[in-house]
């Protein structure tokens, strides 16, 4: 039966009296850090029970210099490419005795530097983040001058020199449109919420290297094919514009497009419900192709064609590279691509308009 107080909580002093053992012992026991034996760990733990004892979190900070705690900052919780990989993240450092703290940046530079100053306040060991610009390092500098060890994932900073773990993009985009232009399609749209200050031209740098590299294996496949000018087939601010609203327009008028690459499956979730409210037949009369299997895109009819990420382990493979460098590991940074898979649906036909 455990003890109970009303005047204070149980100390690490408290749980030494009880276990018979020196104070720098059992907080040796309880901190899992150096010299203890089995017996006497057994013995404070059981103490510790009996009085309810909870760890001082920052004292453990304190007296050993980790928080075994890590930091992830993603940039759309709503989006359930974020939530697999956080799940894949989160596995692998429970694993490891490593807690998981989440921050949200909704892909606004300004919301991420606040997020990495709050991480850093809580003193984590180290930060896993999907950085929402790809164009400048100022918003992950602290994390580097904290000393913290860094870990990019889904995007990468060009010029910063830490680990990152990423996809094909450009193979990916590139499967999808050859795979649009073999079923005939010559009006195609790509489609993105990524930001961005006007209509894109070919050549520009895009804040996203994800969405960078597919616009680039989309263009550079049309371009291939004898499409002309195929930036003007690049759809981006969805995000800012609405997805219905872009959707619509590139389905309507007088040349209406004849398929849609999705950037991801949150935007391709809402171009099939923007097809379907105007009647337009898929794939009889639009094609749907999409990076990310979201459950939804398997059970909807017709069930749509993709471009599969290792979602989780994307999440998982930043986070062990984190916790060897948490460990000590001094090699030189290193950028993980992963491959992608094509998954070919029902949601892709020869056009008929």
């Amino acid at each position: 039966m455990k003890e109970s107080s009303t005047s204070h909580e149980a100390t690490v002093s408290d749980v030494a009296r009880l276990a018979r053992v020196s104070k720098a012992t059992a907080a040796r026991a309880l901190g899992d850090y150096g010299a203890v034996s089995d017996a006497v760990r057994d013995r404070v733990q059981k103490a510790a029970d009996d009085l309810g004892y909870r760890p001082n979190a920052l004292a453990r900070t304190m007296s050993t210099g980790r928080s075994h705690t890590l930091g992830i900052i993603i940039g759309d919780i709503e989006n359930p490419y974020f939530a697999a990989a956080t799940r894949g993240a989160a596995d692998v450092a429970a694993e490891a005795g490593y807690d998981l703290i989440l921050s949200n940046s909704d892909e606004e530079p300004e919301i991420e530097a606040k997020a990495v100053a709050v991480q850093l306040a809580k003193r984590v060991d180290g930060l896993l983040i999907a950085p929402a610009s790809s164009l400048t390092a100022d918003n992950l500098q602290p994390v580097l001058d904290a000393r913290r060890p860094l870990v990019l994932f889904d995007r990468t900073v060009p010029g910063l020199e830490v680990d990152a773990v990423v996809t094909d993009n450009r193979s990916g985009a590139r499967q999808l449109t050859e795979l649009l232009l073999r079923a005939g399609h010559r009006r195609i749209a790509f489609i993105s919420t990524l930001t961005h200050p006007r209509a894109f031209r070919a050549g520009e740098l895009l804040s996203s290297s994800a969405v960078a590299e597919r616009v680039e294996g989309f263009t550079q496949t049309l371009t291939a094919a004898g499409v002309p000018r195929p930036e003007d087939c690049v759809h981006l601010n969805a995000r800012h514009d609405g997805v219905d609203t872009v959707a619509s327009r590139i389905l309507g008028g007088d040349h209406p497009v004849t398929a849609i690459v999705a950037s991801d499956s949150l935007v391709a979730l809402a171009a099939f419900q923007t097809a379907r409210r105007m009647g337009v037949s898929i794939p009889d009369q639009l094609s749907l192709v999409a990076f990310d299997d979201a459950d939804w895109m398997s059970v909807t009819t017709p069930d749509i064609t993709v471009m599969e990420q290792p979602i989780s382990e994307i999440g998982a493979h930043a986070t062990r590279t984190l916790l060897r460098r948490i460990a000590g590991d001094g090699r030189n940074p290193e950028t993980t691509v992963l491959p992608q898979q094509l998954v070919e649906r029902g949601s892709v036909a020869a056009p008929r308009r």
